[in-house]
C-alpha cells in the first residue's frame, strides 16, 4: 500500500477516476427526485495549505527514527471516512491532530512506545487502514494527556505461515485485503471477509471492530475466522491464544479482543480460519412491490438454512440511482457460491421462496443478460460509493450512512420511525433530502439493515445538521430494541449510545480490564468507553 499516493481528506487514492456520466446522471437524479436548484462548489484543499501547530513534546531518540511529523503524515491519520470527518478535511479543519504517527517494524519497538507513552502520559492509537466511520482513530483526547502518537502498522504486512492441512494462516495485523488475498490466491485460499473498505482496511483493523463483510448469511463478521490472536499490552504483558478448532474452556481470548477497538492492546498477529476459492456460483434478481414484502423475503430464506452467499435486498430508489432495477420495485439479489458443489438446487429452491413470497423474475434470456448486467453495476457502485460520497459532498451534500440489526418482529416498527423522524427533521430544518434502506446481512432471528441519507441543507451548516439527525436515529435504534452498530465499530460517535445498549455492569467490567492491562489509559482513550 502506498500511503503517499492516498487522499490526506477523503476515501481512496487521490487520482481515481470516476466517470463524468456517472456524476452527471447522480446530480440529474438529486435536481429531480429532490428539487434542488443550485449546487456548492466546494473546493478541497491542498496539502500546502494545511496549517496544524507544532508537536507538543519531543520524542527521545530512539523513537526519532520510526515517527514522522510532516503534515501529509499528521493530516492524513487525523481522522477516519465518516461524513463529520471527510467534511472537515475537505474545509481544511484539523481539530484534533496527532503529535507523531509511529511505524514500527518490530514488537520491540512497539514496547518502547508503550513505555515513552506510560511515563509521559501520552495517548497511543492504533491504526491500521483508517477507514473508522465512528470516530475511532481520531485525537480527541480527554484532559490529562500531553499529546498523541499514533501508531500505523503498515509495516506488519505480511503472510507468515499457511496450514494447508488446517486450512489456516497466520497474518500479521498491518496487511491490506487486498494484499492479503493476491498471498492467499497464490495457494487456492481465501480469507472470503470483504467489508466495503477492503481495500483500504487491514487485518487488525477489522478484527478489533468485529468488521463485517459482504456475505449476508453464516460467516458474516471476521470474528468468526479468528482462530488465535497476539495482542501486546502496555503493561508488558502479552495476550497470546491457542489455536484450535472450538472450545468451552472459559471466556473467549478471541473475543475479548474483538471489538476492543485498540484500548487493550495492539495486535500484531493471527491465525485465520481460511476457505477454498469459490468454483461455483449462481445469482437471480427479484422484484418486490415494497420494501416490506422483500423483507418477508429475506426472512424466509434466512431461515430456510440454504445460507446464501448474497440476499442483498435494496430500497426502490436506491437501487436504480445504482443503476439496478426500475426505481417502483424493490429489488433483492440473491446468489450462492461454493468451492465444491454445484449451487444450482439451492439457487432453485432459493427462487420458489422468493416467488411464494411475492417477488417477481423473468425466465427470458434477455432478462438474465440484464439481470447479470444489473447485478455487475451493483458490484461496481459498491466500489466507488465512497470516492461519489466524497464528489457529492463537494456540491455541499450531507450524504452519510448507518447501520444496525433488530429481531425481525421489530423490523417493520423501527423501520417506519426511522423514516418518519427522518422525514420531520428535514422539514424542521428546512432541508431537501431522501433516505433509503438496505439489508446488508440476514439472520434468521432478523435483519441488518443499512440506511444512506442524502440531503442538501443551509450552507456552512451541513455538519451541524447532520449531527443533529444522528442524534435522532441513534436514540430511535435504542429505544426500538436494535444495536447502535451491526458492523461500524463504536468509537467515539457511537459511545454515548453504546453506554446505553451494553449497561452499566458491563461498562465496569469493560474498565476493569482496561486499567488491568493499561493502567495510564494511553490506549486510544475516549474510544469506546469513558474513564469514571
Amino acid at each position: 500500500m502506498q500511503i503517499e499516493k492516498k487522499s490526506f481528506w477523503g476515501w481512496g487514492y487521490e487520482d481515481f477516476h470516476i466517470s463524468e456520466d456517472v456524476i452527471k446522471k447522480t446530480m440529474q437524479l438529486l435536481q429531480i427526485g429532490l428539487g434542488i436548484q443550485e449546487f456548492e462548489e466546494i473546493y478541497p484543499p491542498t496539502i500546502d495549505e494545511i496549517k496544524l501547530p507544532l508537536p507538543r513534546f519531543d520524542l527521545p531518540e530512539s523513537l526519532k527514527a520510526i515517527c514522522k511529523d510532516d503534515t501529509f503524515s499528521r493530516a492524513s491519520h487525523s481522522y477516519g471516512k465518516s461524513f463529520r470527518d471527510v467534511w472537515r478535511g475537505l474545509k481544511g479543519i484539523y481539530e484534533n491532530v496527532p503529535d507523531y504517527i509511529a511505524y514500527p517494524k518490530s514488537e520491540d519497538e512497539i514496547q518502547q512506545l508503550f513505555e515513552f507513552a506510560t511515563t509521559q502520559q501520552i495517548a497511543l492509537i492504533p491504526y491500521g487502514g483508517g477507514s473508522s466511520v465512528c470516530g475511532g482513530v481520531e485525537a480527541d483526547l480527554p484532559f490529562g494527556y500531553k499529546g498523541c502518537i499514533t501508531v500505523d502498522m503498515l509495516h506488519f504486512d505480511k503472510v507468515l505461515e499457511i496450514d494447508k492441512t488446517s486450512r489456516s494462516a497466520r497474518i500479521q495485523a498491518g496487511i491490506y485485503g487486498l494484499d492479503l488475498e493476491d498471498t492467499l490466491r497464490k495457494h487456492e485460499l481465501t480469507l472470503r471477509h470483504y467489508p466495503q473498505s477492503f481495500e483500504f482496511s487491514t487485518l487488525g483493523g477489522w478484527i478489533v471492530t468485529r468488521s463485517g463483510g459482504h456475505y449476508a448469511t453464516l460467516y458474516t463478521h471476521v470474528d468468526e475466522f479468528v482462530q488465535s490472536v497476539r495482542m501486546l499490552t502496555p503493561q508488558g504483558g502479552i495476550l497470546q491464544s491457542r489455536r484450535l478448532p472450538g472450545s468451552g474452556a472459559g471466556p473467549s481470548e478471541e473475543r475479548l479482543v474483538g471489538g476492543s477497538e485498540g484500548i487493550f492492546g495492539i495486535v500484531t498477529e493471527a491465525w485465520m480460519r481460511l476457505q477454498d476459492i469459490p468454483k461455483y456460483k449462481g445469482k437471480a434478481t427479484f422484484l418486490f412491490k415494497d420494501l416490506a414484502q422483500g423483507a418477508e423475503a429475506c426472512r424466509l430464506l434466512a431461515q430456510s438454512g440454504l445460507h446464501p452467499a448474497n440476499a442483498r435486498l435494496i430500497h426502490a430508489l436506491e437501487a436504480f440511482s445504482n443503476g439496478l432495477g426500475d426505481g417502483v420495485h424493490a429489488v433483492l439479489i440473491v446468489g450462492f457460491e461454493s468451492a465444491h458443489f454445484p449451487v444450482g438446487n439451492a439457487l432453485e429452491k432459493a427462487t420458489q421462496i422468493c416467488i411464494d413470497a411475492g417477488g417477481k423474475i423473468s425466465k427470458s434470456k434477455e432478462r438474465e443478460i440484464a439481470e447479470q448486467a444489473d447485478a455487475d453495476e451493483w458490484k461496481r457502485s459498491f466500489i466507488r460509493a465512497p470516492y461519489l460520497r466524497d464528489r457529492l459532498m463537494m456540491k455541499g451534500l450531507i450524504v452519510e450512512t448507518f447501520e444496525t440489526a433488530i429481531v425481525w418482529d421489530k423490523f417493520n416498527e423501527l423501520h417506519q420511525a426511522i423514516e418518519q423522524a427522518t422525514y420531520a427533521t428535514f422539514q424542521r430544518l428546512k432541508m431537501k433530502g431522501f433516505i433509503t434502506c438496505r439489508f446488508t446481512h440476514i439472520y434468521p432471528d432478523g435483519p441488518a439493515p443499512y440506511y444512506t441519507i442524502i440531503a442538501q441543507g443551509k450552507k456552512g451548516t451541513q455538519l451541524e445538521e447532520w449531527d443533529e439527525i444522528k442524534r435522532i436515529v441513534s436514540d430511535i435504534l435504542i429505544e426500538k430494541g436494535a444495536t447502535i452498530t451491526h458492523h461500524h465499530a463504536v468509537g467515539r460517535d457511537h459511545q454515548l449510545w453504546y453506554q446505553k445498549q451494553a449497561g452499566d455492569t458491563f461498562q465496569h467490567i469493560l474498565r476493569n480490564i482496561k486499567t488491568s492491562v493499561d493502567s495510564n489509559w494511553i490506549l486510544n482513550p475516549g474510544t469506546l468507553i469513558k474513564k469514571i
